[in-house]
């Protein structure tokens, strides 16, 4: 066996979103309980422990493989995903996060962080917009993004940082400790405002293969693509990347 990739994450801290969600104890569950069935490309998990210091993962090392890959791919390989699992991954699964689990937190947050936001002199007039749409209603707009589609397994952070590509072309899916139950269109309209160019979103969508209940999946997903703009250095070219991608968003909202 080759070196494994190891992740070690301590406990979160005490009222913070990772405790919330419990999203480090529901990725060691994804690994030993999901991952051997799931039916899409993951790595390889040779131990997934927990204990009163934390969790510990080791897996199979794939960082030799590209970063990213071909939006329309990703697109699809999230329908396939989805499909699989409709209707079945909540009964299946039973401890799997919810759609709106932790929203207050995460609305706080947004409330919190929006006004330094607004102030940035990079901030275009959409994303302001949205922005403004977004403050203090965030929990109503998770609500409605909730009924989006129907119930399945979502990634819940497929974003390409996340999506490793082989040399033959073999996509595969890191990082599932957002993994849940929601409509697939919160992956594919996240996969869209963090990782998509303007150009290519119509091929995306038409990739993934409906866009029924798409707004508001991606009227939830901008609110998380601003808090990653926030995080970003005024003018820099990710906070342009950023911005591109959620003036995209604008315009179809």
């Amino acid at each position: 066996m080759s070196t494994p990739f190891v992740k070690r994450r301590a406990r979160p801290e005490p009222g913070s979103i990772p405790e919330a969600l419990g999203m480090f104890a529901a990725e060691v569950r994804f690994y030993r309980e999901i991952a051997p069935t799931v039916g899409v490309r993951v790595p390889a998990c040779f131990s997934a422990t927990e204990d009163d210091r934390g969790t510990l993962l080791e897996l199979e090392d794939l960082t030799a493989w590209t970063p990213g890959a071909d939006p329309v791919a990703v697109a699809r390989l999230l329908a396939a995903l989805h499909e699989r699992w409709r209707s079945d991954a909540a009964d299946r699964w039973p401890w799997l996060r919810r759609p709106g689990a932790a929203v207050d937190l995460v609305g706080s947050l947004f409330d919190s962080t929006w006004p330094a936001v607004a102030r940035r002199t990079d901030c275009t007039p959409a994303t302001f917009a949205l922005g403004e749409r977004l403050r203090g209603r965030l929990p109503a707009i998770v609500g409605d993004a909730a009924t989006a589609g129907p119930l399945t397994l979502v990634h819940g952070d497929a974003s390409m940082r996340n999506v490793r590509t082989s040399p033959d072309g073999e996509i595969a899916l890191l990082d599932w400790e957002d993994v849940g139950v929601g409509p697939g269109l919160g992956d594919l309209a996240w996969l869209l405002v963090s990782s998509v160019s303007a150009p290519q979103w119509d091929d995306t969508i038409a990739a993934y293969g409906t866009s029924v209940g798409l707004r508001p999946a991606l009227l939830a997903a901008v609110s998380q693509g601003i808090l990653s703009y926030a995080d970003s250095p005024d003018g820099s070219a990710e906070a342009l990347g950023w911005l591109s991608r959620l003036d995209e968003a604008a315009r179809r909202l």
